[in-house]
């Protein structure tokens, strides 16, 4: 799944460390998630979206047709 994650996060000079800590997460789950191997669950796409302040479908992109 293709993501802004990493955009979203450098525009607010975040390290992977500071997003993981605002989400209860690893800074390995981040980069994870940053660099498409991992899909985040439902309940924590919605804390990335409510931490941002974006709709999920601003933020993820599923890949397919589009």
């Amino acid at each position: 799944m293709k993501n802004r994650l990493k955009v979203l996060r450098a525009e607010r000079d975040w390290t992977q460390a500071d997003l993981a800590q605002a989400l209860e997460v690893s800074r390995q789950t981040v980069n994870a998630i940053e660099n498409g191997k991992y899909d985040p669950s439902l309940p924590l796409a919605f804390k990335i979206s409510r931490l941002f302040g974006m709709p999920i479908e601003e933020i993820f992109e599923d890949g397919e047709g589009s």
